[in-house]
């Protein structure tokens, strides 16, 4: 394992998906968060810092050996680490650093857990076999590229990965290019160019995996086809090159066919687009950095409609993820590539782009952005507010609280669980939370966050 450790890449944060604090040698829990962390994306493990980030005091190297060897004999099989001790301001911390592995973890118990934001979440059955299922297929993002050399790496590209990652990590990247790559997983320890290296820094990676270009289509009306059968489109672009330069010209080009209004706010004249551009950059960027490279017949697909943009990744939601569960949990099928791209700046902060996708496009007075999986593809459809949808029409058997609160949405956008109290002042706490649950399983609402921070969005129901 060729990782190096960098406390700047923990210094300043809070536990999250790829991060976790213990203050206390607490061998069960390391357990349980290095089974999640190899499960999932990855991840870091300080020791001797509490949840807040302060340091706790000082950690002994044979503390640390000692909790450590207690909690790997727990894992079936044993994940891969590797750890170092480092002297900080307030004392002496262990920083602990799990690989994403390729193999399903489980305890000695029998429990499988994955990382779910902050917290390590057991799987059910069926989502066992589904993390089964996508650990089988390998690593694809690391396997070599037949003929590839390193001379099929664009140097340019190289120095500014190195510049982007030193400003993320606010310190210069230690090592020589080759040794940075290899460390990144762009390159194999003989120095050939994997699939990751290639897609992020090649030359012409599509010579080599001609399924990474990407379509895009502008569409006149809101059908596929004009007149006669005749092909509809007004605009059709076939975009190529390393997956950075892909972004940044798909979104040019996508940028180019979306409508954008002036807004006069008092003084102030605004440009406003037709749709929120987080929302699209975020549907963009998660398709180039999730869809699966493997199908080498199908490229990622942007078609835009007067009514509608449609965004189609290659290869179905990855692992245990859903449409159900994708606003909270947090998969990737190429977690190397996202990383790559996160050091870019493509990537704000993972698992948080899909919740800002969906506020962003509500706050505009658009519908929330519909989620469709096939076992092939996956869809992002956003849709314009110029042409509305037929208004949703309520079951009966709702009752005259939950009404209010659909009222509420309709209305701000949202609800929380203590705007429905204001609401309801003369209801139980807990009865209305249960009112919120019997929407959200239901299909009704949508339900963000977690904890103080949830919030309740309305989602396209059967029958819109």
């Amino acid at each position: 394992m060729s990782f190096r450790l960098s406390l700047s890449n923990w210094v300043d944060r809070k536990p999250g998906q790829t991060l976790e604090f213990m203050a206390d040698l607490d061998p069960d829990a390391l357990a349980e968060t290095l089974v999640a962390f190899a499960n999932s994306d990855g991840g870091t493990v300080v020791l001797g810092v509490d949840p807040s980030g302060q340091v706790q005091g000082e950690i002994t190297a044979e503390d640390a050996e000692d909790v450590l060897r207690l909690a790997l004999g727990q894992g079936r099989p044993i994940v891969r680490t590797e750890w170092q001790q480092s002297q900080v301001e307030g004392g002496t911390v262990v920083v602990i650093y799990v690989p994403r592995s390729s193999e399903l973890h489980s305890l000695a118990d029998g429990r499988v857990l994955i990382r779910s934001g902050a917290q390590n979440r057991p799987l059910g059955g069926d989502q066992i076999v589904h993390l089964a299922a996508t650990r089988a297929g390998g690593d694809f993002e690391l396997e070599p590229v037949d003929k590839a050399t390193l001379d099929d790496l664009d140097r340019d590209l190289i120095a500014e990965y190195r510049a982007n990652r030193a400003e993320r990590q606010r310190r210069p990247v230690v090592g020589d290019d080759v040794s940075m790559l290899i460390n990144a997983g762009a390159l194999t320890e003989d120095k050939t160019p994997t699939v990751m290296g290639v897609l992020l820094f090649g030359r012409a990676p599509q010579d080599f995996l001609p399924q990474s270009k990407l379509i895009f289509v502008r569409f006149a009306g809101t059908e596929m086809r004009g007149p006669g059968g005749l092909p509809g489109y007004s605009r059709r672009e076939e975009i190529v090159g390393p997956l950075p330069r892909l972004i940044e010209d798909a979104w040019q080009v996508m940028w180019e066919e979306m409508r954008v209004a002036a807004v006069v706010k008092g003084l102030v004249r605004e440009e406003k687009a037709e749709y929120p551009p987080f929302a699209v950059r975020e549907a963009l960027v998660n398709a180039v950095c999730h869809r699966d490279y493997r199908l080498s017949g199908r490229r990622i697909e942007i078609r835009m409609f007067d009514d509608r943009m449609e965004v189609i990744s290659p290869g179905g939601l990855p692992g245990y993820i859903t449409v159900d569960n994708i606003v909270e949990e947090h998969f990737s099928r190429n977690p190397r590539l996202v990383n790559g791209l996160f050091q870019w700046g493509f990537i704000e902060e993972l698992g948080l782009g899909i919740d800002r996708m969906i506020e962003d496009m509500i706050n505009a007075g658009h519908p929330a952005p519909e989620f469709r999986d096939t076992p092939y593809s996956f869809t992002v459809t956003l849709r314009s507010n110029r042409v509305r949808r037929p208004v949703m029409t309520w079951e009966s058997s709702m009752n005259e609280r939950q009404l209010q609160a659909i009222s509420f949405v309709q209305e701000w956008g949202r609800i929380t669980n203590r705007d429905y109290r204001m609401l309801c002042p003369d209801v139980s706490a807990e009865t209305l939370r249960l009112d919120l649950a019997d929407l959200v399983e239901r299909g009704f609402l949508i339900k963000i966050g977690a904890k103080k921070g949830t919030y309740y969005i309305l989602k396209n129901a059967p029958g819109t």
